[in-house]
């Protein structure tokens, strides 16, 4: 039995190519949100901000930081897994339509491109302090706040996988 999804590789896009999709997605009346993120490890709290995110329209792109970015925001230790492995994680995804990167400090000039009719963050932020905000209302397009799932983050995973391996190599 063969899928109608297209190949996780197919996903992924440069900046124009994605752009030239947006384009045939509109022409067809569809609704374009996007997010973005570092999205280092996947992990629940992800997969399940991805899914409500793309049901707030009909196409989710997800534009996720480079590894330079990441370490900027994060700190030396990251990112554990390279962009190549991130990306390709999140286009496996059936509820994601594209995924693409960005270098910048923030997504603005991505944002400013490609044009989403909504935006979308995490409910660590809120709807003003949104990177892009005032930019996707300019346009007619909206910015959505999706609850936070507590507890769940990537670095609380990193801090728990080294306590782990502390313990472990602790003398008994």
């Amino acid at each position: 039995m063969s899928s109608t999804l297209p190949p996780a590789q197919n996903k992924i896009l440069d900046r124009h190519a994605l752009q030239h999709r947006i384009g045939q997605w509109h022409a067809a009346g569809q609704e374009i949100v996007l997010t973005n993120g570092c999205f280092d490890i996947l992990h629940m709290g992800h997969i399940q901000y991805l899914e409500a995110a793309s049901r707030l329209g009909d196409r989710l792109i997800v534009a996720v930081n480079d590894d330079d970015s990441v370490r900027k925001l994060k700190g030396e230790t990251r990112p554990i897994n390279v962009l190549a492995s991130r990306m390709y994680l999140l286009a496996s995804l059936a509820c994601v339509d594209a995924v693409v990167s960005f270098s910048e400090d923030t997504p603005l000039e991505l944002l400013l491109l490609l044009r989403p009719d909504i935006l979308v963050k995490g409910g660590d932020y809120t709807p003003d302090a949104i990177v892009g905000a005032e930019e996707v209302r300019s346009w007619g397009g909206r910015v959505d706040v999706i609850p936070y799932v507590e507890g769940l983050s990537t670095s609380k995973l990193e801090s728990r996988i080294l306590e782990l391996h502390r313990n472990k190599n602790q003398p008994t």
